[in-house]
């Protein structure tokens, strides 16, 4: 596995351990629909909450959490679509991400709840 693939990995395993210390549980890690993909997918309460996590080991080019694009926000409201269609879920989404950074055996995690609205 490519070093870049390892740290994603590690950094979604931490994530989950996160949202699972948060008492969600977590219905779906890795969820694809195409090319679309969904790191994890969890329930908080009555939320379905869709979780994007990014992992870095410097901030050389700025925070993890600031790597989520508007195109990566649009790929991920697709799948979400796609996931809320295929299990008729009817409840409400929101949109979380989940910024790592690795420093030194030092991990910072910066959970930001609801962190973009999908444009209609």
């Amino acid at each position: 596995m490519a070093e870049h693939n390892e740290l994603g990995k590690l950094g979604e395993d931490l994530a989950a351990k996160h949202i699972e210390k948060l008492g969600y549980p977590i219905l779906a890690r890795n969820w694809r629909n195409g090319h679309d993909e969904i790191d994890i997918i969890a329930r908080d309460g009555e939320w379905l909450v869709i979780v994007e996590v990014k992992t870095r080991t410097s901030e050389y080019f700025g925070e993890p959490e600031t790597a989520v694009t508007p195109a990566k926000q649009k790929s991920l409201v697709r799948a979400a679509e796609a996931y809320i269609f295929a299990h008729d879920f009817r409840g409400e989404t929101r949109f979380d991400v989940i910024g790592i950074l690795l420093d030194h055996g030092k991990i910072n995690l910066n959970h930001i709840v609801d962190a973009f609205t999908p444009r209609l």
